[in-house]
């Protein structure tokens, strides 16, 4: 194992699946000469060519669709949304098209593509350009939505996601790019499946469910309630948010009774709620207290960084949910 940063996960899984298969390519603003506005692409253009690592005006709707076409005819395409924010512009080619051509076409034509790049808030780029998306895209069927917390989950998922025959919305914290983390060494071909979830931190107090950037909010969490009362928290990081790991998240309910969920997303609907329904019918004679969440606060995120820091969980608001299902 080796350690490395989140974004230069992203670009091994690139590269790899690149020189693998030469039908992968990777299209978007700025992925090719800046390198990606976030540097996931850097030197990709220098080694695979304008072919194969293509610079797009903006205009995401167009390449989307380009990309769902070539998806249709054999290619394997990596379409970078420079925010996920800007996908909105897209939503018809990835709604429309990309999920259902496999199921209106009776199971002729599928669309072997991936829809990758920053999602959620990052910091002061206000309410426009920070939303947590995975409400959108959970919702429709024929699509998988993969959201990383770590760097191997990043490069391993997305790995799987570039491989995969279906369309894959794939899910990166805008604020875990510098996030280092262990991976496997050079050459070692670790694919993560679809719908396996992680227990990120193992206990029987409580299980917290999170992902993305509030995965790293909740193990915060949880050692301030080891200090504070004892209580070991288990933390499951469901890695893919459709389809999910319900068995995992189930089992860590039986254990610990309790169970709060956390993410970044607004409280209304999202695969919060989807959590808390499967786990209510599938564990509810263990649970001991009502499911809890923690979420993003119904508003639109303001600019204000003390504002938008109210707005994101927060460690003390997870600290209080758990004393709340654990009667603290």
């Amino acid at each position: 194992m080796r350690e490395i940063r989140y974004r230069e996960a992203l670009r091994e899984a690139m590269l790899e699946e690149m020189e693998r298969d030469e039908r992968v390519f990777l299209m978007g603003e700025e992925v090719g000469h800046y390198q990606g506005a976030y540097k996931v692409s850097e030197g990709l253009l220098s080694r695979f060519g304008e072919k194969r690592v293509i610079d797009t005006p903006i205009a995401e709707a167009g390449f989307a669709g380009i990309g769902v076409g070539a998806a249709m005819t054999g290619l394997r395409p990596v379409i970078e949304f420079m925010t996920w924010n800007f996908s909105f512009v897209a939503f018809d080619q990835i709604l429309s098209n990309a999920a259902k051509v496999h199921q209106m076409s009776g199971g002729t034509v599928k669309c072997p593509i991936v829809f990758r790049g920053p999602n959620g808030a990052a910091k002061q780029v206000a309410s426009q350009h920070s939303h947590s998306v995975d409400p959108f895209y959970t919702n429709v069927p024929g699509l998988f939505v993969a959201m990383p917390s770590t760097p191997r989950d990043a490069k391993g998922l997305l790995k799987t996601a570039i491989r995969d025959d279906n369309p894959v919305v794939f899910l990166e914290g805008e604020t875990l790019y510098n996030v280092k983390g262990e991976v496997p060494d050079e050459g070692e071909d670790e694919l993560i499946p679809f719908g396996k979830a992680r227990v990120g931190r193992e206990g029987d107090g409580c299980t917290i469910v999170a992902w993305g950037r509030p995965y790293y909010t909740a193990l915060e969490a949880a050692e301030v309630l080891a200090k504070e009362h004892g209580l070991e928290c288990e933390i499951v990081d469901p890695r893919t948010v459709r389809p999910l790991d319900v068995e995992t998240m189930v089992e860590s309910v039986k254990k610990t009774k309790r169970c709060v969920i956390v993410h970044e997303h607004w409280p209304h609907g999202g695969p919060g709620a989807e959590i808390v329904d499967q786990i209510q019918w599938n564990a509810f004679d263990w649970l001991d207290a009502p499911i809890a969440r923690v979420a993003g606060l119904d508003v639109p995120m303001p600019y204000a960084t003390n504002l938008e820091d109210l707005v994101l969980p927060t460690v003390d608001r997870i600290v209080d949910a758990v004393r709340q299902v654990a009667y603290l």
